[in-house]
């Protein structure tokens, strides 16, 4: 059975700066980063997928590849709302974490919604996002069915009341969840599409990268344009 310490040591010897230079760019802390590309990391995770014990010690090691893989190995479903909350709470300097790892997990889970709905409240930039993020997740694999639209109609005129004068990752995951919602949820695409219409553009501090924030009305017309309106996802990981 594979150890913390011995993953760790194979992730370290995957490492290469110039890898460890790319996630710097997008905001990954220096010192805890080991420059592992995401192909390795999913090679790793297929050898260790339903070692649930060991995706949690992963997570704690504070290493940012460690904690990606983490979220490729983990069960949603067996997670406890406090281990659920710890991960939120672990993210904090790693954006990518917030915004993918914790969500990839959280909407497996049965508390997904009310830890979105907790997070979204937190005055630290990165548990909100993860919120935000978490309720992207949620519209995009969840059955219009399961979801409560008056709920997802006042998130809507949530973000166009904060977003501009939210966090600088909280903009970006706010305006994710309105081109979510106009793209996986089609009984609220009109709603969305005027949402995004008043937000407008969203300005957001992504380092030094060439990454761009999507605008809203644009990037919902080209789903409707392509016909993937509704067209639920299976999973969030990617």
């Amino acid at each position: 059975m594979a150890t913390v310490d011995g993953v760790v040591k194979e992730l370290r010897a995957k490492g290469k700066e110039k890898t460890r230079a790319t996630y710097a760019r997008h905001g990954m802390p220096a010192e805890k980063t080991l420059g592992v590309s995401v192909a390795d990391m999913k090679l790793a995770a297929k050898k260790l997928r339903g070692e649930q014990a060991l995706a949690l010690d992963l997570y704690a090691t504070g290493i940012f590849e460690a904690k990606y893989l983490a979220g490729m190995v983990a069960d949603g479903k067996k997670m406890t709302r406090e281990e659920l909350d710890a991960w939120a709470e672990g993210a904090a300097s790693m954006s990518m974490i917030a915004e993918y790892t914790v969500p990839w997990v959280t909407v497996e889970n049965p508390e997904a919604r009310a830890c979105a709905l907790k997070w979204i409240e937190s005055k630290k930039e990165h548990v909100a996002s993860a919120g935000w993020a978490t309720w992207s997740g949620l519209v995009a694999t969840r059955a219009d069915e399961e979801l409560d639209l008056a709920e997802l109609k006042k998130l809507l005129a949530r973000v166009v009341k904060e977003i501009h004068k939210a966090k600088n990752r909280e903009r970006y995951t706010m305006n994710v969840f309105v081109i979510s919602v106009g793209g996986y949820v089609k009984a609220l695409l009109a709603e969305a599409k005027a949402a995004a219409a008043k937000i407008g553009d969203v300005s957001v501090d992504v380092g030094e990268t060439a990454c761009q924030v999507p605008v809203a009305t644009a990037y919902i017309a080209k789903m409707e344009k392509a016909g993937r309106v509704g067209k639920k996802r299976k999973s969030l990981r990617c």
